[in-house]
């Protein structure tokens, strides 16, 4: 799965042993066209880690850091949360760029390292657009900053599932560090595993507990193997970027993330807006006074998928979305179209799962729509308008 130049790993050899634990869950793709592009294995990676722990190399998020007297106030006018002020040090915010007109342009966190110093972790594919951006939004401000690219400095390893607190402490040399009550969610701190320094930031893109681990590339494999040795399950960047975070309504960054769409269209908006100036702010305050929005981020799944052949489809790809009284491609009052902007098969709800923005009037729960994938419709409901997880791990209980 390549991203940026960046090869990563779909699945792992390794886990074909699984198939045999979760075989049942994971159809066997029939046609040529859908199986192509996927491999087994990476289904059964990603219920393995939903029951127990598993390791996802992400090594390839683009890192950069923004150092000097002006670091704060710069990423504060830039970022649409609060990042500067008195936001402490060991922090990580989850937060998102505009352009001028209010769009979306990036999606990311900040990590506050000290009072002037921050890092920025972003998409393979974004990270390199955003870091000239932000020099260049330096420049313009004429801000006493340097912004430098760490990409090829830092590794990371997500460390996900249920077991991934207990796991990291049987290896951890303070283990008492890592407990919920000494690291909450979005903290971050310097740790060592088994000697290996780490920078844990606590967050998570697969709606489960655990941790991002970054680490100097040095130390890399020293960390792998550690975890390695307790069993931990590498898996693949198909259960990261598509089948849990569609399972868990999670948004990605040009894909249904973009700049002809606003946060609340997204469902990102935070509940107040702050009081410093951001880049965007006006226009965002603007759609903020909208009795409702054009359109809504939405999340569907295929009511059915077999085809006019009789045979089970997992489509691919930014399919139309259509109203099934007329077949046309619904378009909002912007004049939007609206298209699958993420489509993958979710293993641990057992159905295909599209997002996809819906002009306002088709945004209910329950309504019945229809999406077109080569020669074929196929019949989709509407899960949620906006926000809105199919997988929740506190209510789903694990295999016996």
């Amino acid at each position: 799965m390549e991203l940026a130049g960046w090869e990563r790993a779909h699945g792992y050899a390794s886990n074909e042993h699984l198939l045999e634990v979760y075989g049942d869950k994971v159809p066997v793709r029939a046609n040529e066209w859908d199986n192509r592009h996927f491999w087994r294995v990476s289904n059964a990676e990603h219920l393995k880690m939903s029951e127990d722990v598993g390791m996802i190399n992400v090594s390839h998020f683009a890192e950069f850091d923004v150092v000097g007297p002006d670091a704060a106030d710069l990423l504060e006018y830039i970022c649409v949360a609060k990042v500067g002020g008195d936001t402490p040090v060991g922090k990580g915010i989850y937060t998102h760029f505009l352009d001028a007109k209010g769009g979306v342009r990036a999606d990311l966190t900040v990590l506050r390292l000290a009072q002037d110093h921050y890092r920025v972790i972003d998409g393979a594919d974004a990270g390199h657009r955003d870091l000239t951006w932000v020099r260049r939004m330096a420049q313009d401000r004429g801000a006493n900053v340097t912004v430098t690219d760490t990409t090829t400095q830092f590794g990371c390893l997500g460390v996900w599932g249920p077991n991934a607190r207990a796991t990291i402490q049987k290896i951890a040399d303070e283990p008492e560090s890592w407990s919920h009550e000494n690291f909450p969610f979005a903290a971050l701190r310097n740790l060592t595993i088994k000697g290996v320094p780490v920078l844990a930031f606590r967050i998570s893109y697969v709606g489960e507990q655990g941790w991002e681990l970054h680490f100097k590339y040095e130390d890399g494999l020293a960390l792998w193997d550690a975890l390695a040795e307790l069993g931990v399950t590498p898996v693949g960047v198909e259960t990261y970027a598509n089948t849990r975070r569609m399972e868990k309504s999670l948004r990605l960054q040009n894909g249904d993330l973009l700049t002809e769409y606003n946060l609340m269209e997204c469902d990102l908006a935070r509940p107040k807006v702050k009081a410093a100036d951001f880049h965007g702010k006006e226009a965002h305050l603007k759609f903020r006074e909208r009795a409702h929005q054009p359109a809504m981020l939405c999340t569907l799944t295929m009511i059915s998928n077999i085809d006019s052949t009789g045979v089970a489809r997992y489509p691919l790809g930014n399919l139309p979305v259509m109203d099934p009284a007329t077949g046309q491609t619904l378009i909002d009052s912007e004049g939007r179209r609206s298209y699958t902007t993420s489509i993958a098969y979710g293993p641990s709800i057992g159905k295909n799962i599209a997002l996809a923005y819906l002009p306002y009037e088709y945004c209910q729960v329950g309504r019945e729509l229809q999406i077109q994938y080569f020669d074929d419709i196929y019949p989709v409901k509407v899960e949620a308008v906006g926000y809105g997880a199919l997988y929740d791990p506190e209510n789903i209980k694990p295999r016996s």
